[in-house]
């Protein structure tokens, strides 16, 4: 396997299996080894979801809760997601759960703190990682994407990515080399991503009802487009 302890030079590309479905990628990501980040988090945390999902949920990285139960969204923000994705009229049993980034990133733990605080991943592990989404795109093949953040758009997007510029828009979304970029609002009838804020954005809101009535509506416009 190439790469060293210090992350492979191109990120997690050596890991990433040419062949078989998501079970397949999904053992891979267990032992990538693509950017520092595997040292301290308990265990990779890949997407879960239906295999031929026609939505796909783009987060930032796993937390505290997803980083030790290995399944994403399982914590406070994956809670209220899918109570937003219900009141917005999509099925999250049948949506695609995944982050732009697979280990758990967090603070140094210190005496007294009982809980490990995340850090948002750069772009150097963005950059990293993103094969491994590439690669999920690719097998799960969903009609639309949803970036859920800042993090999540810029991986997909590019580092120039801005929330409150794209938010609520659908994007045209054309195949790259490693990964899917958005390259406008075109009707080339192709993939599409739609941009919001990330669930935890709104736990942190000081109007937390008035913040989560802004995410219903930007769904709302995925459960339109999905019919």
């Amino acid at each position: 396997m190439a790469g060293s302890e210090q992350g492979a030079p191109d990120g997690a590309r050596p890991y990433v299996p040419t062949r078989g479905g998501l079970p397949a990628l999904r053992r891979a990501a267990a032992d990538c080894r693509g950017c520092p980040l595997y040292e301290n988090a308990t265990q990779t945390v890949f997407g879960a979801g239906p295999a031929r999902a026609r939505l796909m949920l783009v987060g930032e990285q796993p937390g505290d809760q997803e980083d030790r139960a290995g399944e994403p969204f399982v914590g406070p923000a994956g809670r209220l997601l899918r109570s937003a994705l219900g009141e917005a009229g999509l099925d999250g049993d049948q949506a695609c759960f995944t982050n732009a980034v697979k280990h758990f990133k967090f603070a140094p733990v210190t005496e007294g703190r009982k809980r490990r605080i995340h850090k948002a991943p750069n772009l150097r592990e963005l950059a990293a990682c993103r094969p491994w989404l590439a690669a999920e795109l690719r097998r799960v093949n969903p009609e639309l994407v949803v970036a859920l953040g800042a993090t999540a758009g810029k991986s997909l997007l590019g580092g120039s990515f801005k929330v409150t510029e794209s938010r609520g828009a659908l994007l045209s979304l054309a195949s790259g080399a490693d990964l899917p970029l958005a390259t406008g609002d075109g009707g080339d009838g192709g993939r599409r991503l739609l941009a919001t804020v990330h669930p935890s954005a709104v736990l942190r809101s000081k109007d937390r009802d008035e913040a989560f009535a802004g995410l219903v509506t930007d769904l709302r416009v995925a459960s339109r487009f999905l019919g």
